[in-house]
């Protein structure tokens, strides 16, 4: 446990106490990197600045609208694999969700082994929130990061779907048996990113003895406990500076033809672009041989790729 960086101190007795967990905590920091890395491939912002269990370090673009994409799709990670780990029984402490029980009101009997999500939530709420908690929820970074956590895993929570299994003669469905299960976690990405977009610019107000974040502008629609909240405008992204995590746009490749966040004129905040030949290997005229193979030759062409300067 002290050996994996980026770890407060919180966040190792949590490690030391389930040591075991602690694979499936790395493969859900992992799956988080790479959807938020799969969301922003275009964009100025590429989530370039993530490696696996980094996620849980100190992140360079706090409080920023970004920030609350990384907390969100962190702590649905960890659930996420969590509760797989625990559906797969690779996991002592729990196993699969046996509550739901009996016949539902659509007549299908509950049965199966139903992911077992509320085990997953609550390890993700004592591993990812622990670093927040102890600095104390009087700090407006906190109570945003604290509401971006939780508003990842209602992400989870609200798209669990049921999965069902036919039974009766020759496959009829007199019966049938159903069970819970989590998302594909590329819908839970998509979900965030849309919330990302969406997301209200917030800033903190005294109400009574309590400290909560409400929308900066009265125009702001108030947002839900599924919403993104941010405090601080991002920067453009455009130019290099490390001590931010900002890594700039220079060298990336861009679209010549697209006038969306892509093509070279905003991917490359209006500096140009290189232009250059690259050989790309492809396969082409594939024969289906009988039987039963498909045999390719191997194409090579020039294409032109365009880099920001």
């Amino acid at each position: 446990c002290e050996g994996l960086t980026g770890l407060v101190e919180e966040q190792v007795r949590v490690c030391r106490r389930q040591v075991e967990a602690m694979d499936a905590v790395k493969r859900g920091a992992e799956l988080a990197v790479e959807e938020c890395q799969h969301q922003f491939h275009s964009r100025r912002w590429n989530c370039s600045t993530l490696q696996g269990l980094q996620v849980f370090g100190k992140i360079a673009i706090q409080g920023t609208r970004e920030s609350a994409f990384i907390h969100a799709i962190s702590a649905a990670g960890v659930a996420f694999a969590v509760t797989r780990a625990c559906s797969r029984g690779e996991l002592e402490k729990c196993g699969c969700d046996r509550k739901i029980r009996g016949i539902s009101p659509e007549g299908f009997q509950w049965s199966g082994c139903s992911d077992n999500l509320s085990y997953g939530i609550a390890f993700s709420q004592a591993f990812v929130d622990n670093p927040e908690r102890s600095r104390g929820v009087s700090s407006s970074r906190v109570l945003m990061n604290l509401h971006n956590n939780e508003a990842g895993r209602k992400a989870l929570l609200a798209h669990m779907k049921v999965e069902c299994k036919c039974h009766g003669v020759s496959g009829s469905c007199e019966v049938r048996t159903c069970w819970k299960v989590m998302p594909p976690f590329r819908k839970v990405g998509n979900v965030l990113k849309e919330k990302f977009e969406g997301a209200t610019e917030v800033h903190p107000k005294r109400v009574g003895s309590r400290k909560l974040l409400v929308p900066k502008s009265s125009r702001f629609k108030p947002y839900t406990a599924h919403d993104l909240v941010y405090l601080l405008a991002s920067p453009d992204f455009c130019d290099r500076d490390p001590r931010r995590g900002v890594f700039g746009t220079s060298g990336r490749q861009c679209n010549r033809t697209s006038p969306a966040m892509d093509g070279c004129e905003l991917l490359c905040c209006g500096r140009g672009f290189h232009t250059a030949q690259a050989e790309v290997v492809e396969r082409c005229s594939c024969k289906f041989r009988w039987c039963c193979s498909v045999k390719c030759k191997q194409c090579r062409h020039l294409v032109e790729v365009h880099n920001c300067r």
